[in-house]
C-alpha cells in the first residue's frame, strides 16, 4: 500500500451529532474487550474504528447502538448520556455486515419498516422509501425481494433503511466485507458520497485498512481494547505513533539498527538518524528495529552494496523490489519503474534514507536482553 492521497473534506459545520466515549470498559469473563476507551467524533465526521479481530471495535459500536452495556463508562450523543437508554430510543441507524433484510418484504417495504413501526402514514412511508432508493441508486428495485437482489443491492437497501428515520448517528458494522472486490469499492465510494451529502456523523468498523484510509476523516486504531492512535489517514500512515500502528497500517520494513547511546540517534544502514518519539527505557547502546516505509528507501546500484536485489514486482508506475540484507533479513523498496528496470536481479544495492526522524521498536532489544 502506498501513502494515502485522498483529500478528506472536513465535516460540514453544524451538521450531524457529536458522539463521545468516556472511559468505556467491558469484559466477557476473563477477556477484556474494552479497557477504558476515550474517543470523540465531531459533528458530520466519518470515523473508522480499525484493528485486528478481538480488539474491541465491534463492542464499542454495539455500545453506541445499545446492544451492549458497558461495565463502566459512558456513551454520549450531543452531550447527553445514552448509556442506559434502550436501543430503539437512541436515534441511531445501523447497517450490518449480513444485510439483515426481511426476506418476506420487498426492498421498498424493508426501507419503510422503521417508519411503519413509528406510525408514519402509508403515503409518506412510500414516498420516503422511494426517495431513499433513488438516493442509493436503486430507483426501480423497490418491488423486488432480497433474494432477487445482488449482495451489493441488498446492502444499498440496508443503508437506505438505516437512513429512513434520519438518525443522528449512523453505524456501519463491516458492511462491505461480504461483497466481492469490485462491488466493495463501488459501494465504498457511494457510502462516502452519501455520508458527505447528508452530513451525518458516522462510525465505521472495519479490519480492512484500505477501506478505513480511503473513506474516513479520521481513523482510530485499536489493540486489545485500547486506543493506539486516532488521526487522519495521512497522519496515521506517515507519522504512526506506535510500532503497532506502523506495522498494522500499510507495509513497514523492520531494519536492524543500534542506538548510538547519545543525542537520541540510531544507526541504521550505515547512516545516523534521529529517533521519532521517546527512547526505549535504557541508556547506552542497544539493538532495535527501525521502522521504514518501502517508498522511503532509496536504492542505488553499487558493487560493494550490503544488500542484494532478489526479486522485482511490477506495479505500474512503481516497482516493488525485494532486497536481502546482511544477515539474511529482507526488506522491500518501492521505486519508479524506470529506475527499477536498470537494476538486474542479483545486483548489489546500497540503501538510503531521508534525513528525518525514524520510528524504532524496542521489542528486539527486550527479546535479546
Amino acid at each position: 500500500m502506498t501513502a494515502p492521497t485522498l483529500t478528506h473534506r472536513p465535516p460540514a459545520s453544524g451538521t450531524g451529532a457529536t458522539l463521545e466515549f468516556r472511559g468505556l470498559r467491558r469484559s466477557f469473563g476473563t477477556t477484556t474487550a474494552l479497557d477504558g476507551l476515550d474517543l470523540s467524533l465531531h459533528p458530520g465526521e466519518l470515523l473508522a474504528l480499525l484493528g485486528p479481530s478481538g480488539c474491541g471495535k465491534t463492542t464499542a459500536l454495539r455500545m453506541v447502538a445499545g446492544f451492549e452495556i458497558p461495565d463502566s463508562g459512558e456513551v454520549l450523543v450531543d452531550g447527553v448520556d445514552v448509556t442506559g437508554t434502550p436501543s430503539h430510543r437512541r436515534d441511531v441507524g445501523m447497517v450490518f455486515q449480513s444485510y439483515s433484510l426481511f426476506p418476506h418484504l420487498s426492498a421498498a417495504d424493508n426501507v419503510a419498516f422503521g417508519m411503519r413501526m413509528q406510525g408514519v402514514p402509508a403515503a409518506r412511508r412510500r414516498a420516503r422509501a422511494q426517495e431513499l432508493l433513488e438516493l442509493v441508486g436503486l430507483p426501480s428495485q423497490g418491488g423486488r425481494y432480497p433474494r432477487q437482489l445482488s449482495g451489493g443491492q441488498q446492502q444499498r437497501v440496508a443503508l437506505a433503511r438505516a437512513l429512513a428515520l434520519e438518525p443522528r448517528v449512523l453505524l456501519l458494522d463491516e458492511p462491505l466485507s461480504a461483497l466481492d472486490a469490485k462491488v466493495r469499492q463501488s459501494l465504498r465510494d457511494e457510502i462516502r458520497r452519501l455520508q458527505l451529502e447528508l452530513g451525518i456523523t458516522t462510525l465505521f468498523v472495519t479490519h480492512d485498512q484500505e477501506e478505513a484510509l480511503s473513506m474516513a476523516d479520521r481513523v482510530a486504531v485499536m489493540r486489545d481494547g485500547r486506543l493506539e492512535q486516532c488521526a487522519t489517514p495521512e497522519e496515521l500512515y506517515n507519522s504512526p505513533a506506535t510500532p503497532f500502528v506502523a506495522g498494522f497500517v500499510g507495509t513497514m520494513n523492520r531494519l536492524p539498527g543500534r542506538l548510538s547511546g547519545h543525542g537520541g540517534m540510531v544507526d541504521v544502514l550505515g547512516l545516523s538518524r534521529p529517533i521519532q518519539g521517546s527512547l526505549p527505557g535504557r541508556d547506552g547502546t542497544a539493538d532495535v528495529d527501525v521502522l521504514v516505509r518501502p517508498e522511503a528507501l532509496t536504492v542505488t546500484a553499487a558493487p560493494d552494496g550490503p544488500a542484494q536485489l532478489v526479486a522485482a514486482s511490477f506495479l505500474g508506475a512503481t516497482t516493488r523490489l525485494t532486497l536481502r540484507l546482511h544477515g539474511g533479513r529482507e526488506a522491500v523498496a518501492d521505486v519508479p519503474t524506470a529506475h527499477a528496470s536498470t537494476l538486474p536481479t542479483g545486483a548489489r544495492i546500497r540503501l538510503g534514507l531521508p534525513e528525518r526522524p525514524v520510528l524504532i521498536d524496542q521489542a528486539r532489544n527486550e527479546e535479546t536482553a
